[in-house]
Order: C-alpha cells, then structure tokens, then sequence
C-alpha cells in the first residue's frame, strides 16, 4: 500500500474509531457504572443491616465477599457462552437478572438469606467485566485499547464518586411506604438496571459490520485494525486449554490482579464503615465522604495510561503503580490523623484502579478471537477471588483484632505482595514476545484457526 493510500486508510480508521467511541462507550459504560454501584451500594448499608437485621462485621465480610466467590466460579463459562451468542444478547441477559437480584436485596431477613442473595447477585453478572474486554478486542486497535478500558474505567470511578451520595441520598427515604432506607437503595437501583439491559438490547452492535451508523468500509477497517497480529488465533478450546489459561504471562499477570483486588475491593466495601468512625453519621454525608475514593480513582485511570503512552513500557508503569500502592499502605497505618487516613485512601485508590487499564492493554495485545474471551475471564477470575478474599478477610480480622490489623493484613500485605510479584510479571512478559516474534505458538488444532505470524502487536 502507497503512502497516499495508507494515509486514507488512517484517516477512514480515525472517523470510524470516533463514531465507535461516541457510540459504544457512553453505554457500556453506563452497564458497568450500575454493575459497580449495585455490587457495592451493599458497603452503605453494612451498619443499617446490622441493626435492621443482625448482621455483623464477619457475616457482612463474608455476604460481601461470597458474590465475588459465585462470579468467579462462572465467569469462564459465561464469557465462553457471549462468545457464542454474542456480547449484546449476553450482556442483557447478565444486565436483567442481576438488576432483579439487586432489587430482590431489600427483602433479606438475616444471615442466610444475605448470603444467597449476593450468591445470586455474583453468578447473574459473571462475565460481564470480559465481555466488555472482549468487545474493546472487537472493536478497537491495541494502540488505542488501553485509553479505551481507561475511559471505561471512568465508570468504575464514576460509581466510586457518584453510587456513594447516590445511595446515602435514597437511603434518606427511610420510612416511606414503611421500608428502611436500604431497601429502597437496592429497589430504585436494581430497578433502574433493568432499563439498562434493555437499552443494551436496542443500541449495542456485535460487531462493527452489524452497526448500522457505520459504512461497510468504515467497518471492515475497524475489524482490520483491531486483528491482534501474531496472537495465538484458536477457535476451539479442545487442545488448546494451555495457550487460553496456561501461558506464564496470563498466570503472572492475574497473580499480580488477584494482589491488586485483595487490597482494592477491601477499601471500597468498608470504607463507608471507616468514614463511619470520624463521627459522620448521616447517611448521605456518610456516602458523599465515601466518594472521595473516586477522585482518587478518576485521577489514575486519566494520568496512569497517559503515562504509559509516554514511557511505552508497560510492565514498567506497572512496577511504579504497585511501588506507590505499597508504600500508602504503609503510610494508612501508621498515619492517626483521621483527614491523612482519608486522604491516603484515596491516593491508593489512585494506583490501584489507575493501573488496570495497564494491566488489561498487557493482556489484549498478546489474545485474539476465542483466546482472548477464555484468557481474560481467566484473569478477572483470580481477580474475582481476590475480590471475595478480601473483605472476608477484612471482616475477620476486625471481628477478631480490630481495624488496624485489619488494614496491616490486607492492605500492606497484598500490596507488598503485588511488588514482590513483578519480576515474575516482567520475565514472563518478555518470554511471551520472543515466543511470538520467533513464531513458536501452537498451530491451530481445528482446520477453522488461522495464526498469523509476525511480532509483537504495535
């Protein structure tokens, strides 16, 4: 291809990239910001179900965290069946039935029935985080992924800002229509994502040659460029489970994930509860503090990618990201001042969410087609269980010892786990490239497969 001719392809790729961005993310977006206020609105009501319904710390830690355990235990098999049915009849699946059992939360009565109802609640919305991943894979080249799951993760710090004074306000509604102020949180909002698994039904294409506000040629460039070159392109999973969970780079990177939920989910279900110990009692004031987590949040995923797309080195952003988390853990214990402790939660918050764009643009860039829906449900999974281990572990400890070794067990511990963890991330990384840039993949088994050989994606 002349130059002339390359320099209109990039140009027909930057107008259809737009339309795709204006026309994709603004939803998949508002999907994962209720995904994150719904599985999270629970950190609000942690003291009202405790004396509405008699739950504890421990219990609370554990129905936390027991969501997390049923997602994790479906997320391979549910990314697997979207990409089989496609991510728009999936993701209004997964929208609806976790949008009733969000709603169905206002009618727990004790211990038991918390715990089936997060069960529920995690094993509806398993798949949904990769399926969002796997549609980025779709829709956009890798040079662009990561500022796309960055502006994705928008949403995340969107529920940390906004779920918090959002919930605390509904929770106001205390003793209308003689409900608690919990219930009509998990009402309004389960109710409101069910409009938004419909309105994934009517607007999301699965692809870019089913979108109707593209032109054929704007499409097939779209699917041009977002084909990972030199990734491992399996269409089956019979023979080929190693290159989908087994590479060492996917085992290390959700090894360092996993460090990074522990550490993560056990700051946004108790921090509520830790804003609770300052002598702030009203319920919305309560959730406007917890928002705070969001600023903090909305500042990494904004710098951190804009940092690697300087420095070009991904593994590199992500030793300076687990560094920093590291070194404010420390700093949150050892700190009494309550605004310092406040404030050194959201500076974590900072690297910890800021970092995951990083962490997915690893991934992506080295998956394609079946791989990469079977490979990034594997990683969210240990994610997931790192989700589920955390506040449980948080739960306990503060049951048995208090706060303070609750935050030295898992706040300083995973995140020195997580620095400990890089250098494996690091060699594990560089073998995958010289694998794929020396063309030592697997061949396909299944005649369908095609493994185009070549280096490392640009």
């Amino acid at each position: 291809m002349d130059q002339p001719q390359a320099a209109a392809r990039d140009a027909l790729h930057a107008v259809a990239s737009r339309k795709a961005v204006l026309h994709l993310l603004p939803l998949l977006c508002l999907a994962y910001f209720m995904a994150f206020v719904d599985r999270t609105n629970v950190g609000l009501a942690k003291s009202s179900l405790e004396t509405d319904v008699g739950i504890g710390a421990a219990a609370y830690g554990l129905g936390a965290g027991i969501f997390f355990l049923s997602y994790a235990l479906l997320e391979v098999p549910s990314n697997l069946i979207m990409h089989r049915v496609g991510p728009r009849a999936w993701i209004t699946r997964i929208a609806i039935t976790w949008g009733a059992l969000t709603t169905a939360m206002m009618f727990v009565q004790g211990e038991t029935s918390f715990y089936v109802v997060r069960f529920l609640l995690g094993a509806a919305e398993a798949g949904l985080f990769p399926a969002l991943m796997y549609i980025i894979t779709v829709w956009f080249a890798q040079s662009q992924r990561a500022t796309m799951v960055g502006l994705l993760y928008l949403a995340v710090c969107a529920g940390l800002t906004l779920g918090g004074p959002l919930g605390g306000a509904l929770m106001e509604l205390a003793g209308a229509s003689g409900l608690h102020g919990w219930q009509w949180m998990f009402l309004i909002e389960g109710s409101f994502t069910i409009l938004v698994g419909l309105a994934v039904w009517r607007w999301l294409p699965n692809k870019p040659s089913d979108a109707r506000w593209l032109t054929p040629e704007e499409a097939a460039v779209l699917e041009e460029r977002a084909a990972t070159r030199g990734a491992p392109a399996h269409t089956t999973l019979r023979g080929n489970v190693r290159v989908a969970f087994g590479r060492p780079f996917i085992l290390a990177l959700a090894a360092v994930y996993f460090a990074n939920q522990v550490a993560s989910v056990a700051i946004q279900y108790n921090f509520p509860s830790i804003v609770e110990s300052i002598d702030i009692s009203r319920p919305f004031l309560v959730g406007l503090v917890s928002g705070s987590v969001g600023i903090g949040a909305l500042l990494g995923v904004l710098l951190i990618p804009a940092v690697q797309r300087r420095v070009r080195d991904e593994v590199r952003v992500i030793v300076w990201c687990s560094i920093g988390t590291a070194a404010t853990s420390v700093a949150y214990v050892l700190a009494t001042a309550p605004v310092l402790r406040i404030s050194l939660i959201v500076l974590a918050m900072f690297f910890l969410i800021g970092v995951l764009p990083i962490y997915w643009s690893v991934a992506t860039a080295r998956m394609s087609g079946l791989m990469a829906a079977a490979g990034l449900a594997f990683i969210n999974t240990l994610g997931l269980l790192g989700g589920f281990l955390g506040p449980y572990l948080y739960g306990w400890a503060e049951g048995a010892w208090g706060a303070g070794t609750s935050a030295w067990i898992v706040l300083v511990g995973f995140s020195a786990l997580g620095v400990l963890l890089i250098p494996l991330l690091q060699g594990t990384v560089r073998a995958e490239d010289r694998a794929t840039a020396a063309g030592r993949h697997e061949p396909a088994t299944d005649p369908a497969a095609s493994a185009t050989p070549g280096g490392r994606p640009p």
